[in-house]
């Protein structure tokens, strides 16, 4: 073999070497940035943060050898995700106002008119005096006549006023476990503080017991309480 042959080969097997390096920079690098993209929220400080660790982590693998297959377990990206402040109870309630005002808005069928209670929550939900209690309240009251005054479409979702008759249908199953539904929610929001018992008390007798044309003692028999 001549000198020249020999020199031909070392070059050749340098630069195979070196597609190799460059291969597993390139396979590395690909899955560095998938794992990116696969995250909802990426600030830029974390990414050039995650991406000096992959660089140096490459770096130390390849230099030691070349046959080391990089994984993405070799890789310990931390989360980039920033931590949501916490609502209080009072913003919490004014975005559950704000999400039922929308559904409710958008769900009504064209010329049907919404129920008062909805400008009512509206309203609370606007004033910079309003109490928990109070946004409570609104939404309780929302919740009662949307259920009570409108029929949901079965095909479009949308909302059209009910010709139900209630007090003709008390031994329908679904009748009974609506009422029982919005009774228990505003048990709930007596036990969370969030309204008092005398106010549940009256809006429960006006808005629900009344519909069913009966007594509260035989309304919570009827209800299995």
């Amino acid at each position: 073999m001549t000198v020249m042959n020999c020199l031909n080969l070392v070059v050749l097997a340098l630069v195979c070497l070196s597609f190799s390096t460059v291969e597993a920079f390139t396979a590395g690098g690909g899955a560095s940035r998938n794992r990116h993209r696969s995250n909802d929220v990426v600030t830029l400080s974390s990414l050039n943060s995650a991406d000096a660790r992959w660089w140096s982590n490459a770096l130390a693998t390849t230099t030691t050898t070349t046959t080391t297959t990089l994984r993405m377990s070799d890789f310990d990206f931390p989360s980039a995700m920033p931590i949501k402040p916490e609502l209080t109870m009072k913003e919490k309630l004014e975005e559950s106002a704000t999400h039922f005002i929308a559904d409710i808005s958008s769900r009504l069928d064209d010329g049907v008119l919404p129920p008062p209670e909805l400008e009512a929550l509206r309203n609370a939900r606007d004033a910079d005096d309003s109490t928990e209690q109070l946004l409570a309240l609104r939404i309780y009251e929302l919740m009662i006549e949307q259920g009570m005054t409108y029929d949901i479409d079965a095909e479009t979702g949308r909302l059209r006023p009910t010709q139900f008759n209630i007090q003709q249908n008390l031994d329908v199953p679904e009748v009974k476990g609506e009422f029982k539904h919005l009774y228990s929610y505003g048990m709930e929001l007596i036990r969370r503080g969030l309204i008092d018992l005398e106010t549940c008390k009256d809006v429960v007798k006006k808005r629900l017991i009344d519909r069913t044309g009966l007594s509260p003692e035989e309304f919570d028999n009827w209800l299995g309480y």
